[in-house]
């Protein structure tokens, strides 16, 4: 078990709840109700695995970075509390549930499989050559979204595409607030970022840009949808929650970053979810 432990806050397991909501949230509004439970499963087994594979891969790629950051330092691999061996075994592990999953699902799903593993693997890369990094993670977690509800209909669709723009330019937008902390550390290494770019000020404009702009995307995929009441009340909240994620931090103080990371966006994610979930059982 404590070997399961450490395992699991390698991966950071409790941030699979950013993603996880709009991937069934995706999947309800597919299939306008319950997909029954094999879907369930698989989009769940999917979830996980690519989550699982994405963040073990990612430790074992930034781990020399992660060495030397005096806020990283403390990880897993730098500590050595993980071997090497056993973070690549997590990945490879994560990699087989998603491919199971992916096959077990429709044509579609099956196809892109290539291109999720690319992104899964590539995306930690990025910030060794561009400070787009951010919105390649966008894009790649976002796709969770439209992944739930391709495992349904095994086909895109307009509400699919806005969702997935949605979320994509959510993610962006917290990785940017997050990319803060580290603003000295990633000028004075080369990592790129858009903090270390563009300076802080800047960089939290771009980040209030990309959530007003995801707010908008997933105002779209509600009336692409035909959405009831109850998604754009939900949206609504969202819309409060943004606001207050970026009430809490500013360039002279950065000391609520992890607050605004992690509490703000889990409401975001949940509440969305739990809107659509009501509007699906009251309204459509």
């Amino acid at each position: 078990m404590s070997r399961l432990k450490l395992y699991l806050e390698l991966i950071r397991f409790e941030h699979t709840l950013f993603a996880l909501p709009f991937a069934y949230g995706g999947m309800l509004l597919a299939a306008g109700g319950w997909p029954g439970w094999r879907t369930f499963f698989l989009v769940t087994l999917a979830m996980v695995g690519a989550r699982t594979m994405a963040m073990a891969l990612n430790r074992l790629i930034d781990w020399p970075i992660d060495a030397l950051n005096p806020r990283t330092k403390d990880r897993h691999l730098p500590q050595g509390l993980v071997k090497p061996w056993e973070t690549l075994f997590l990945a490879l592990l994560g990699l087989a549930l998603l491919v199971y999953a992916g096959l077990s699902l429709n044509p579609l799903t099956a196809r892109l499989l290539p291109v999720a593993v690319f992104f899964l693997t590539v995306y930690s890369y990025t910030k060794r050559f561009t400070w787009l990094c951010h919105y390649v993670l966008g894009l790649t977690i976002g796709a969770a979204a439209a992944g739930g509800w391709i495992a349904v209909t095994g086909s895109f669709a307009p509400t699919a595409y806005w969702l997935w723009a949605g979320v994509a330019l959510w993610i962006a937008g917290f990785d940017i607030l997050y990319a803060t902390q580290d603003y000295a550390f990633d000028r004075a290494h080369g990592v790129r970022s858009i903090p270390a770019r563009f300076g802080i000020p800047l960089a939290l404009g771009i980040a209030r840009v990309s959530h007003a702009l995801a707010w908008l995307a997933l105002l779209l995929a509600g009336v692409s949808y035909g959405a009831g009441p109850f998604y754009f009340l939900g949206l609504i909240l969202v819309g409060g929650l943004l606001l207050y994620e970026h009430r809490l931090v500013s360039p002279e103080d950065l000391s609520q970053v992890d607050r605004a990371f992690f509490q703000a966006n889990v409401g975001v994610s949940l509440g969305m979810f739990l809107s659509i979930l009501l509007d699906l059982a009251f309204w459509m």
